[in-house]
């Protein structure tokens, strides 16, 4: 049969999750054996030919199904259906859908900030046939879905780590921005581990004529760091006669927060989740080219009539 489109799989991947932590292998299993499929239709690929299109319909559907707040991942590896989809179930839905999940506000949001586009590459053809936008339109309207769903990917790893995995993090990304001179110098200054973070000092420049101090905080990204916490940051700044701070977080920032260190003698620079996602992405820490696509376009030039 015909393996069922990333909504269609919605309705049965929040099932299997609603009483305990499920991993998507074991729901793989279970839901391939209640459609009927066949190891042929398992075996099926994406077009590319990467991945098998099952599972990455699969993949698609909790992950915009977490966009909505109806899946948690409490654990690395694991999910299991939060508050929202076990109250969600118990209207006993016939189906679960985009169109629904937009009734979220959660969900609602996280698509007015991305564009539309289809859950994986076997719908190319048919959008490219059915969409308004232009093919480039398109393609960069997957890559943000795409570059989405490696953010939070990357986020939900650092929860699932060490605080010793952090602060290795923040080092490799801090000398990967160019800071620190080399990453054994870096190491050195930024080795003071504490709690569920790191706390140090590493040279603005290779020459160590500047010096800048950094505070980073594990916190869950429902979480929040307020105003109190950065101005025990900027006091440790004060009585160490230092004017420049960063303080790095994998929640976000409070909006006293913000306002705080705007109107601060002192240089602190707030890093929060999004941002340091899309830190690591850009300076190429964690992550690896997967796939590179070149686009051609007719060279009008070369036809020119001279």
């Amino acid at each position: 049969m015909a393996i069922p489109d990333f909504q269609t799989l919605m309705l049965p991947v929040l099932r299997y999750s609603a009483n305990q932590m499920v991993k998507m292998p074991d729901v793989a299993d279970r839901i391939a054996g209640d459609m009927g499929l066949t190891e042929d239709d398992l075996e099926e690929l994406l077009p590319s030919g990467r991945q098998r299109l099952f599972y990455n319909r699969l993949a698609w559907a909790k992950f915009h199904m977490a966009k909505a707040g109806l899946i948690d991942t409490p654990q690395r590896g694991r999910f299991v259906a939060s508050g929202a989809g076990k109250a969600l179930l118990a209207t006993n839905p016939s189906s679960i859908d985009i169109n629904l999940l937009k009734t979220y506000p959660a969900y609602a949001a996280f698509i007015a900030n991305t564009a539309p586009v289809v859950a994986d590459e076997s719908e190319a053809s048919a959008v490219a046939v059915t969409s308004t936008a232009t093919p480039e339109e398109q393609i960069d309207a997957a890559y943000g879905v795409l570059h989405s769903a490696v953010k939070t990917e990357l986020l939900q790893r650092i929860l699932d780590n060490t605080p010793l995995f952090f602060e290795r993090l923040i080092v490799d990304l801090l000398v990967a921005m160019g800071y620190g001179g080399s990453h054994e110098s870096a190491a050195l200054r930024l080795g003071k581990s504490g709690d569920g973070g790191i706390d140090g000092v590493i040279d603005e420049d290779r020459l160590g004529l500047d010096r800048i101090y950094v505070q980073a905080k594990r916190y869950a990204h429902d979480s929040s760091v307020g105003r109190p916490a950065i101005q025990g940051f900027v006091g440790s700044l004060v009585g160490l006669g230092a004017t420049k701070g960063v303080f790095v977080t994998t929640c976000t920032f409070s909006t006293h927060a913000v306002d705080y260190v705007r109107h601060l003698p002192q240089r602190v620079i707030l890093i929060d989740g999004e941002r340091l996602s899309e830190l690591m992405i850009e300076h190429g820490v964690g992550v690896r080219v997967s796939r590179t696509i070149t686009v051609k376009r007719v060279d009008e030039d070369f036809f020119a009539d001279d």
